[in-house]
C-alpha cells in the first residue's frame, strides 16, 4: 500500500556551519512525501544504509520491525558474487526473508563487464533494488579501483552504469551511492557532476549522496549545504542524503534543510534501530518517544541474537554478534561498563550473561547525542 503525503512537525533549524547543532526556537510543519525508487514503493523516506559488515539479514530485519521501510545489503564484491557457490558458509550473504521487501543489494567493483555480472547474481537470489557503490573510502578499495575511486574516472564510472542498467531487468531499479567527490578540487567537483546527471540519462532510479568527500572519510562534518545545492541542481529527479545522522532529529533536520526526497541512515542505526521508530513519531508530529527501556532493548537484543544464530550457525554467532553488542550499550546508562562486559562475549551463554547483568531491570534507557557526538550516550 502506497503511503499517503504526510505532514511533520519538526524545530525549525538554526545551523551552526561547524558543527552542524542545531537550536529548537520555534516550531514550523514541512511536506514529508512518500519515497519511490522506479517502480519499487518504499513510502516513509528515512530507511537504512549499506554498511559494510553490519547490514547483514538479522540487522535488517529488526530495523525492518522497528520502522525502516527498506534496507540495503552489506556491499558485496562484483567477483565474489560472480564466483559465489552454493555453500552453507557463504549463503547468508544472499539470505532474504518475505518480511523485509523492499530490500536493495549493493554492489562494489572495477570492470564494468564482471560488474553487470555481479548485479544479475542479486537479481536471481530476490533484491528488489540493485545499488552502485562509488562512495567506499577505505584504502584498500581505493587502491583496487573500486568504490570512491570511480568518482576519479567518469568514464568508466558510467560504463559500469550502463552495463548494468542495460543488464538487470526493466523493473528492477538501478541506484547509485556516492561522496560528494574525491576531494574539493575543482576537477572533483566537475567529475562528480558529471557522473551524477551521466547516471540519471542512463535511466537510475534515484542517487545516494554522502556530504564528506572519499579524501575526508569519517572525519569532519558531512556538508549538508552540497546537498541542498545538489537537489536544487537535480529537480525533480530522486535525491538521498546521507551523513551525520545520528538521531531520528537529525534525519528529519536533513530533510528539511536541504530539501532532498530522503535519507538513509549508516552508522547512527547500528546499535539503535529504534531511530526509525522515533523519526516515524516525529514525522507525525508527535513529541521523541522515550529511548527505549532496558528491558525493552533486552527483548531486541534477544531476538537479533537467535536470528543471528538461525543464520550463521551456533559456533561462528557469538564472535560476529560481539560489535553489535558493543554498539547497543551506547543506549545503555552504564555505557562503559556495559560496552566492556559485550568485547568479551563468545557464546550464547555469554550474551544472556550480560544481558542479565544489565538489562534485567526495567530503568529507562539513553538516547544518542546528535551527529557531534556519536561516539557517547545520552541518557533521557
Amino acid at each position: 500500500m502506497v503511503e499517503k503525503k504526510v505532514t511533520f512537525f519538526l524545530a525549525k533549524p538554526v545551523l551552526n556551519h561547524e558543527k552542524h547543532s542545531f537550536s529548537a526556537n520555534s516550531m514550523e510543519s514541512v511536506s514529508l512525501k512518500p519515497l519511490k525508487l522506479g517502480s519499487v514503493e518504499i513510502g516513509f523516506p528515512i530507511v537504512q544504509a549499506a554498511l559494510s559488515g553490519y547490514s547483514d539479514w538479522p540487522m535488517r530485519v529488526i530495523a525492518r520491525r522497528l520502522g525502516a521501510p527498506y534496507s540495503i545489503c552489506e556491499v558485496m564484491l562484483d567477483e565474489f558474487l560472480v564466483n559465489l557457490k552454493e555453500r552453507k558458509r557463504t549463503s547468508h550473504f544472499l539470505h532474504i526473508s518475505e518480511e523485509e521487501h523492499p530490500v536493495g543489494g549493493q554492489l562494489m567493483g572495477a570492470e564494468p563487464e564482471q560488474f553487470a555480472l555481479g548485479a544479475m547474481k542479486l537479481v536471481e537470489a530476490g533484491f528488489d533494488v540493485i545499488d552502485i557503490n562509488f562512495g567506499c573510502p577505505v584504502k584498500k578499495v581505493l587502491g583496487r579501483c573500486r568504490g570512491g575511486f570511480h568518482l576519479s574516472q567518469p568514464k568508466v564510472a558510467l560504463e559500469i552504469v550502463k552495463q548494468t542498467r542495460d543488464n538487470v531487468p526493466s523493473d528492477i531499479p538501478v541506484t547509485v551511492k556516492m561522496r560528494r567527490g574525491i576531494d574539493d578540487s575543482p576537477e572533483s567537483r566537475d567529475n562528480f557532476f558529471e557522473i551524477l546527471d551521466g547516471a540519471f540519462e542512463l535511466g537510475v532510479a534515484a542517487i545516494t549522496v554522502h556530504g564528506r568527500t572519499v579524501t575526508q572519510r569519517y572525519v569532519g562534518p558531512s556538508k549538508w549545504e552540497f546537498l541542498k545545492e545538489l537537489k536544487q541542481h537535480a529537480g525533480d529527479k530522486v535525491i538521498l542524503g546521507s551523513g551525520d545522522l545520528f538521531t531520528a532529529q537529525d534525519c528529519l533536520d536533513m530533510i528539511a534543510e536541504t530539501g532532498v526526497d530522503g535519507v538513509t541512515v549508516a552508522r547512527g542505526a547500528i546499535g539503535n534501530p529504534w531511530i526509525f521508530q522515533q523519526a516515524r513519531a516525529l514525522a507525525a508530529g508527535l513529541p521523541l518517544p522515550e529511548p527505549p527501556s532496558l528491558r525493552e532493548q533486552r527483548e531486541v537484543m534477544l531476538e537479533h541474537y537467535r536470528l543471528a544464530e538461525s543464520l550463521y550457525g551456533e559456533s561462528r554467532v557469538g564472535q560476529l554478534m560481539r560489535k553489535f553488542g558493543i554498539k547497543y550499550s551506547i543506549l545503555h546508562p552504564e555505557h562503559d561498563s556495559v560496552r566492556s562486559a559485550f568485547v568479551k562475549i563468545r557464546s550464547r551463554e555469554d550474551w544472556e550473561s550480560v544481558l542479565a547483568k544489565f538489562y534485567d531491570s526495567d530503568l529507562p534507557g539513553c538516547h544518542p547525542d546528535g551527529r557531534m557526538h556519536k561516539a557517547q550516550g545520552s541518557c533521557a
